[in-house]
């Protein structure tokens, strides 16, 4: 598989330009074009923004990296959880300061242009009640929940205003309870844990293509959706176990047949869940499992995956195995267990933005947008120690802390459009410093950069047309985009 780079010790360049810096910092000229560069570094910049002159392709100053005319994946875009919580917590904002705040997160013109965002189908941990949309037994009593009539909606309603373009993936916490059974087979009325029925899947295939035509009814058009949230985790408030056999079993037999005959276009993603599979060893490699099933797989678009356990190499295997089948990052969060400002910027950005990226992923989503200081509002049994993208004060209800998921996003979505290719690269590699490059659809050109060196990284960015001389600060992550 071709990764973009994965860096090696400048001792071990392999075919790289060995160019010693002989300038430190390049002349500036007077006038000419510009790239716009977005700094955020462990020691004080937050999002800065800043302009590099665009030189001749012949102005090398630093070690050069060119386009080695490869081309990759097209990526669709970056966001967060608009869950419950994070729509009653925008929803105690004045309305100016919320539809600032949406502004500047969705906003392609006027703010980051974030383009994917992940929403609950019914409750989950971080909404204002257990819930599904057919609580009463029976498809019949299907409805609107008048909890997401109530804080989702209006919330979503904005965000399309500001960005109608936006693309939805879906996940249920778990199917309706009546629908459950017991690992035996059994009566099981519970939220957490439980199996699905076989005797239902028909009717909860019925319940997901009735979910979305109402989502798109109401002007929410569905991307994609997952079929259950952490189907190896029997413990969250709203939860439901449901094997690798089963979700084949449920795709192949109902959910697929049925997407098929109402002429649903929405993507189906499986597993959204840990690379490590909860180290469940009957439940090893879950996608790759089902798409080995022809008749299953003729439905599937590709994976969902999230990072509570193992490592983000995992996805190499899913690769390797399915390359024709898309790959998501749909969850992560950040909270009291360890969480530090500088830790998790470098780290996550690493591992969950380049790390998915550079092995084929199309999006990223992260975990609620916008919790409160004390972490709410959260279910009984769900996270009492996750912290938002953005942490906003109890007291006055508008003054907004900015933590490092939302830097992480920011740095992607600002400069990579939906439908951007990631390009293969040529050229210096060096311990600590990891770039991808990008083309978007309207042909400008981009670059996430991450320094985890103690000392600023310098390197040239070669095309037909500029050199583009960069200095990414000591522990910084760094994106830039140009006019080609």
């Amino acid at each position: 598989m071709k990764m973009l780079p994965l860096m090696l010790s400048a001792a071990l360049l392999l075919g790289c330009d060995r160019k010693p810096v002989d300038n430190p910092e390049p002349p500036v000229p007077v006038d000419g074009p510009v790239a716009t560069v977005y700094t955020t570094s462990v020691a004080k910049e937050r999002f800065a923004e800043s302009t590099l002159p665009l030189g001749k392709p012949e102005d090398v100053h630093f070690y050069k990296v060119e386009r080695s005319g490869e081309t990759f994946q097209e990526v669709d875009g970056f966001g967060l959880a608009i869950t419950q919580a994070s729509c009653y917590n925008l929803q105690t904002m004045p309305a100016e300061e919320r539809t600032a705040f949406l502004t500047e997160i969705f906003s392609r013109e006027k703010g980051l242009g974030s383009s994917l965002i992940r929403v609950c189908i019914g409750g989950s941990d971080f909404s204002m009640d257990e819930f599904t949309w057919c609580d009463e037994p029976g498809m019949e009593n299907f409805a609107v929940h008048v909890l997401d009539e109530q804080w989702l909606f209006p919330v979503l309603d904005q965000i399309f205003k500001i960005n109608p373009d936006v693309k939805i993936i879906g996940s249920p916490w778990s199917c309706p309870r009546w629908m459950k059974m017991s690992d035996n087979g059994g009566s099981y009325d519970k939220w957490t844990a439980g199996r699905l029925n076989p005797a239902h899947y028909q009717e909860y295939a019925d319940y997901f293509v009735r979910w979305i035509k109402e989502m798109e009814k109401r002007g929410y058009p569905i991307y994609a959706i997952t079929l259950q949230n952490e189907p190896l985790n029997r413990g969250n408030s709203m939860s439901l176990y449901m094997t690798w056999e089963e979700q084949r079993d449920f795709i192949k037999q109902a959910v697929g047949p049925a997407f098929r005959t109402a002429g649903i276009k929405t993507k189906i993603l499986l597993f959204d869940h840990n690379y490590n599979y909860d180290d469940i060893a009957s439940q090893q490699d879950y996608p790759i499992r089902i798409l080995e099933d022809a008749e299953a797989a003729q439905y599937v678009a590709g994976s969902a995956w999230h990072n509570y356990g193992g490592k983000v190499s995992t996805l190499d295997r899913m690769h390797s195995a399915f390359p024709d089948k898309e790959i998501y990052f749909t969850e992560a969060s950040i909270g009291s267990w360890g969480y530090s400002f500088d830790g998790n910027l470098i780290g996550d950005f690493r591992d969950i933005f380049l790390g998915t990226l550079g092995r084929y992923g199309k999006g990223v989503t992260l975990w609620n947008l916008m919790l409160d200081d004390q972490g709410k509002p959260y279910r009984p049994g769900g996270c009492s120690t996750c912290f938002g993208a953005v942490t906003l004060s109890s007291t006055d209800h508008k003054t907004i802390t900015r933590n490092s998921h939302y830097y992480n996003v920011a740095h992607c979505s600002k400069v990579l459009q939906p439908g951007a290719v990631r390009l293969g690269t040529k050229g210096y590699e060096s311990s600590g410093l990891t770039y991808q490059w990008y083309r978007n659809p309207d042909g400008s050109q981009a670059l996430l950069l991450l320094n985890e060196g103690s000392s600023d990284a310098m390197v040239n960015f070669v095309t037909d047309k500029y050199s583009i001389s960069c200095k990414v600060p000591a522990k910084a992550i760094q994106s830039i985009r140009w006019e080609e």
